[in-house]
Order: C-alpha cells, then sequence, then structure tokens
C-alpha cells in the first residue's frame, strides 16, 4: 500500500482553465470490494490508496464515506484515519440493516461483507452491535430490487429490550469519533426503503428510523443528516416533521437526501423543506429521471458516486450526455489543432519568402563589380553560387547560348505517403476512460477495476448535471462544493 505522504493534489494550473473541485458525499470505501475481496475471496491486492490517489487526480479531494452498520461506520473511521484530511465519514443504521431491531433478526443489509464465524445463538448472547455485524450478507445499496424476492409486510416484531441498546452504542461510537476528535462528520445513512422490503420489513425499517431520528435531534450539538429515500417519501418526511418540525426548523445543520430517484414533486417538497438532494449515477437511469435533475436548484444540489456501486452505464438515459460532451470536446480539439497547424504553416511560409528575398539581395549585391558594373547572374539549379566567368554552363543537353539564362526545372508537388490503418487498433470510445481499465482478474497497479465504481468517475456525474441544465461544468461544481462544505463543513 501506498504510504499517505504520496497523496497528494496536483499542483495549480499554469493557465486560466478551470480547474474541477469536487466532494464525493456518498462513497462506500469500507467495502471489502476497495481492499481486493469479492463475495468474501480475495482477487487482488489492496489498492485503497490507489482509489484514493485517483480521485484526487481528477480534484476529487474530499471523501465522506458513508456508515450503514455498525461494522461499516467503524472500518469507515479507520479509514479516515488512513487518509486524513481527504476522508471522512458517516454513522447510522441503513434502512435495510435495520432488522438489527427486531426479534426475528436473522439477516440484515451490510455492504461492509463482514463474514464472522460467530454461531447465530453466540451472537445473539453478545452485545447488540456485535451481533448486528455477524453473519451478514453484502448487497449493492443502490441496486435495483429484486422483483422475484418475497416482499412481507410484518412478518417482525420490534425489539424492545435491544433497541435502547443499539442507540446507546452508537450514541457511543458518534460521541467518540466526531468532528474534531476524529473523522465522522454526519449522521447516516439512515432513512426508509421500501423496494427492499425482503431485507427488512416496513414496520421494523419506520421503527429504526423513528428512534436514530430521536437520536439525531437529541445529540448537542446536532450533526447533518446522511438520508435514503426510496419508495417510501410520504413516510419518509412525515418522520422528518415528527422529529424536527412541520418546516423541520428543528433540524440544525440540514441533511442530503443522498442517490435521489424520485419524482419531481417529491424532490421539490424536499428542497422546500430545505434539504438538498444528492445526485449518482443511479439518479440519470431514465428520461423521466433526468427531467427531475433538471429542476434540481443549483444551491440544494450535491454530487456523489455511491462507488462500488451506482455507475452510469451505456445503457442510462444520462450516457448521452457524456457522449455530446465528449464529441463536443473532440470537435473543439481538432479545430484548435487545425488552427495551430494552420499558423504554423502560414509563419512557415513567411519566414521561406523573407529567406528568399534575403537571397535574392544578397546575390545582387555580389552580382556588382567594384566599377558598378552589373556582371552575369547565372546560377546553377541548386548551386546558388553566380557565374562570373562571362560564358554561360553548360548543360546535359548541349551548349547554352551566352548570355543565355539556365532555366530552373520546377519540382513536383509530392503526395506525403498515407499511413497504413491498424486493422486491430481499438476504435476509440465515445466516452475515454481516465484510467485504464482492467477485469478483476487481471488487476494491475493503477488501473481501475472494470463494474467497481470509484470516486474519480464524480466528474462524469458532474458533466451530466451541466448538460442537463444546460449549464457549466463550473457552475455545477462550485455550487456542489459550496453547498457541501455549508453542511457538512469539511474542511478547505
Amino acid at each position: 500500500m501506498a504510504s499517505n505522504s504520496t497523496l497528494a493534489s496536483n499542483g495549480p494550473s499554469e493557465t486560466t482553465t478551470y480547474k474541477p473541485r469536487y466532494i464525493d458525499i456518498g462513497i462506500n470505501l469500507a467495502d471489502p470490494i476497495f481492499r481486493g475481496h469479492y463475495h468474501g475471496k480475495p482477487r487482488h491486492p489492496d489498492d485503497l490508496a490507489g482509489v484514493v490517489q485517483r480521485a484526487i487526480d481528477v480534484g476529487c479531494t474530499k471523501l465522506i464515506v458513508t456508515g450503514s452498520s455498525f461494522k461499516s461506520s467503524r472500518d469507515a473511521l479507520k479509514i479516515a484515519q488512513e487518509f486524513p484530511h481527504h476522508v471522512y465519514t458517516t454513522a447510522g443504521i441503513h434502512p435495510c440493516s435495520s432488522s438489527i431491531f427486531s426479534t426475528s433478526h436473522h439477516m440484515h443489509h451490510d455492504e461492509s461483507g463482514s463474514e464472522s464465524e460467530t454461531s447465530p445463538a453466540a451472537a445473539t448472547a453478545a452485545a447488540p452491535e456485535t451481533a448486528a455485524d455477524s453473519a451478514s450478507t453484502p448487497i449493492p445499496i443502490c441496486a435495483d430490487p429484486d422483483p422475484d424476492a418475497p416482499q412481507p409486510e410484518d412478518p417482525s416484531l420490534i425489539d424492545h429490550v435491544r433497541t435502547p441498546q443499539l442507540i446507546a452504542s452508537l450514541s457511543n461510537l458518534i460521541d467518540s469519533n466526531r468532528s474534531p476528535k476524529g473523522g465522522l462528520i454526519a449522521f447516516g445513512e439512515f432513512g426508509l426503503d421500501y423496494d427492499r422490503l425482503h431485507y427488512c420489513s416496513r414496520t421494523i425499517q419506520l421503527h429504526s428510523f423513528r428512534a436514530q431520528l430521536s437520536l439525531a435531534a437529541s445529540l448537542t450539538p446536532q450533526l447533518p443528516l446522511f438520508l435514503h429515500s426510496r419508495a417510501a417519501h410520504r413516510d419518509f418526511v412525515d418522520c422528518l416533521k415528527e422529529a424536527f418540525g412541520p418546516n423541520l426548523e428543528r433540524l440544525e445543520k440540514g441533511g442530503v437526501v443522498h442517490s435521489f430517484t424520485g419524482t419531481l414533486e417529491e424532490m421539490q417538497e424536499l428542497m422546500d423543506l430545505g434539504l438538498f438532494i444528492g445526485v449518482n449515477g443511479c439518479s440519470f437511469k431514465t428520461e423521466e429521471n433526468c427531467a427531475v435533475v433538471k429542476q434540481i436548484r443549483l444551491d440544494r444540489i450535491m454530487l456523489e458516486t455511491d462507488g462500488p456501486w451506482c455507475e452510469v452505464r451505456g445503457g442510462h438515459e444520462g450516457w448521452k450526455y457524456l457522449v455530446k460532451y465528449y464529441a463536443r470536446e473532440r470537435e473543439a480539439k481538432e479545430k484548435a489543432e487545425a488552427e495551430a497547424k494552420a499558423k504554423a504553416d502560414e509563419e512557415a511560409r513567411k519566414k521561406k519568402v523573407e529567406e528568399e528575398e534575403e537571397a535574392a539581395k544578397a546575390l545582387a549585391d555580389v552580382s556588382i563589380n567594384g566599377n558598378g558594373t552589373e556582371l552575369p547572374t547565372e546560377v546553377e539549379a541548386g548551386d546558388g553560387t553566380p557565374d562570373v566567368s562571362g560564358t554561360s554552363t553548360p548543360n546535359p543537353s548541349g551548349q547554352q547560348q551566352p548570355g543565355q539564362k539556365r532555366e530552373r526545372r520546377k519540382k513536383q508537388p509530392q503526395t506525403p505517403p498515407q499511413p497504413k490503418k491498424n486493422k486491430n487498433a481499438k476504435k476509440e470510445s465515445e466516452v475515454p476512460e481516465r484510467f485504464k481499465v482492467v477485469k478483476k482478474e487481471k488487476w494491475e497497479e493503477g488501473a481501475m477495476v472494470k463494474g467497481r465504481n470509484e470516486p474519480c468517475t464524480i466528474e462524469r456525474i458532474a458533466i451530466i448535471v451541466a448538460d442537463i441544465k444546460g449549464v457549466s461544468v463550473e457552475e455545477v461544481c462550485e455550487a456542489a462544493w459550496k453547498n457541501t462544505v455549508k453542511v457538512f463543513g469539511v474542511e478547505e
């Protein structure tokens, strides 16, 4: 693993061209996939430092790692210690991890992929948060709902004995690590997700959300909220109003609803309540999604990748905005190169004319003798030396008449050879990759892994938002940066 001392951002640009800056508000770096482990099996060396460095290289110098369970929250804190001034964290219980609040707790969502060998019986007897981290089943937070999965209404009962213990453990975790003591800067990820009731029932999700909201409201000072809402808008808003007032007037630090995929009306209500909207690749899947993004006010927007998931894919509606953007970039580059070549050619032509004029002047000077008598100025082709003998120089075709100037043969312009086409050359991608991409089986140092979304791809999120809204990338980046610093207090 690279030393943290190597993690330095590039120096300032010598040109006036805007250099984007980003804060990824939602990146799951605690997932073992960033340590080279896939589905519990090691596939390549730990390359987390490379992931962070690539983010910094594109201007994403601040990363907020989401905690969605006790284990992932603790793992995120360790990463924040590993990369100070670049990585910050949240702590909370994701709705898909909230079955720990039920009496029939047997499976929960924990994207950290913990694989404890503790038996279910021993786990139940352990501390509540320890039990919550055993026997986990990792799933992508932003994955599409499983249409074949069972959708139970409310099969579980709320565990009223364990609930206060879990909330106390979460409170201790936050108090011990919140900034400036640690890198913890927000409460979450928590909320409601009715697309995935097979991980946790609606009743238990509501109980978990309300219990955590009560804790969040009691903190002194409060932390900003990192919220999750999927197919549960009405219940989500009602719970927030119960905890912080009808206009969220008691919410001191604000919050962001991340990975937003809801309707225009839902988004408008959230903004009217003073909340911010987090946008990632899942926000551009459909034409309807993009229409919603178009209406997000710049003073309410934040950018995220939600990696290792939620990448922008070729089948997404948002992909076409990347294609158009890079087509314009290539066209502008080709135009600039053509203009530069034309300028260079013109300068070369002028220089040649000047050289010819100087040569002619020099020739005229040496063709005058000391008495002012003009001498013959025949010059052998390609020689440049005047014939001052008074007679013409013979040529291969015969004797030239005295005083007759030798005719120069004009060189025929030669057609430059055309480069041969390489049949095996790969066609240039419509959307170029900033870094080399390889399959995990062919991992190499410095390369991205195919299918593993990284924070360095946040520039694509900014480009799509800018094109959808018809504004510049700079406007999007600066607005998102300002909003994120304002809410989460990450240092400049």
